[in-house]
């Protein structure tokens, strides 16, 4: 006789009872999803977390009382809980929603269009299945050791320097925080993808610029990677590669089915640079969930690539870095502080 699997326990927070009894509504059509309490508002949902436990926390940032933000920080010290942010994610949503990934949420969804039923419905099996995601983490507080105050510049011209290629997912907000500002100003080009909704790519792009000492922006279609700039791939429909334009590597957006249900996939990005990259490439996959990258990496190692992956105690989760790893994609694996250093010795 089998052992029914129990169902994932959720706590709905959100100040509109119209949002609340959406979700709800829409999770309980899920027989792995539980409902098991609604809140209104931060003081609510403590008590509720202290009584009922959840396995799973859908979290609002804007609300009365006490903002989404400041009452993650609050309970992520305490009582460490996978959270899913589902938020309107416009200019100032996207602000706020980057604080939360920084903060220690593990994915992020927009809140649906209340007035458009077609896309509540085409919303709930995703929102749904995210959650059951969001579940399978292990939220744990990372120790980091001090990362080098700056890394060694390779030679300024790209076709010596090369080009570094960095993946990352559920943890990366604050792993990218904490290793890109260590890069000198003339610095190898950098393309990252980061597993992140549409608008707050360039929201993070603003950010990482105000932090560091190359140059930051969400990547463009035709963009020239170079010496000196750090290129975000932006979030939404479209997938980034990158194509050889004579002795330079320009940034190609465009729409595609999900990767590893990912867009942008670093997978996407790793398979083109090992196949159109002819300078020398460094590149490393960071702290994530599921295994988007790891077949890429292998790629770009194949191809006479530098390949990294961060470690188990310094990753959030370790899913994307473990997969590597086993598919001999990794030649090394490190802690997190010592990736910057590691990428740039191998363009040297």
């Amino acid at each position: 006789m089998s052992i029914s699997k129990k169902p994932i326990r959720v706590l709905i927070v959100d100040d509109s009872a119209l949002v609340r009894k959406i979700l709800s509504r829409n999770m309980a059509e899920d027989p792995e999803i539980e409902v098991i309490g609604e809140a209104e508002d931060p003081y609510k949902a403590r008590d509720l977390m202290v009584e009922l436990e959840p396995d799973v926390i859908t979290l609002d940032v804007e609300m009365p009382r006490m903002d989404g933000i400041t009452f993650l920080k609050h309970f992520m010290e305490v009582m460490p809980t996978p959270t899913v942010i589902i938020s309107s994610l416009t200019q100032a949503g996207a602000r706020i929603t980057l604080d939360a990934l920084e903060a220690g949420a593990v994915d992020v969804i927009a809140k649906p269009t209340l007035n458009t039923l077609d896309h509540l419905a085409m919303s709930k099996d995703e929102i749904n299945q995210r959650i059951k995601r969001a579940a399978g983490i292990v939220v744990k507080k990372i120790v980091y050791r001090d990362t080098p105050r700056s890394v060694v510049s390779a030679s300024s011209s790209c076709s010596k320097a090369g080009i570094i290629a960095i993946g990352s997912s559920t943890g990366g907000v604050e792993a990218l925080n904490r290793i890109l500002p260590v890069f000198l100003a003339n610095s190898p080009g950098i393309i990252i993808v980061q597993h992140m909704p549409a608008g707050i790519t360039t929201a993070f792009a603003t950010r990482l610029n105000g932090l560091c000492q190359m140059q930051v922006k969400e990547a463009e279609d035709g963009d020239v990677i170079v010496p000196g700039q750090i290129l975000i791939a932006p979030g939404g429909l479209r997938h980034t590669r990158i194509i050889r334009s004579g002795n330079q590597y320009r940034i190609s957006l465009r729409e595609g089915e999900l990767v590893n249900y990912c867009r942008p996939a670093v997978d996407v990005l790793f398979h083109s640079i090992a196949h159109e990259a002819t300078c020398k490439v460094a590149a490393a996959i960071l702290t994530g969930m599921g295994k988007d990258g790891a077949e890429g990496l292998l790629a770009i190692r194949q191809a006479g690539g530098h390949t990294y992956a961060q470690d188990e105690a310094t990753s959030v989760v370790f899913g994307m870095p473990q997969v590597a790893m086993s598919l001999g994609a990794a030649k090394k694996m490190l802690p997190l502080e010592q990736i910057p250093n590691a990428l740039i010795n191998a363009l040297r």
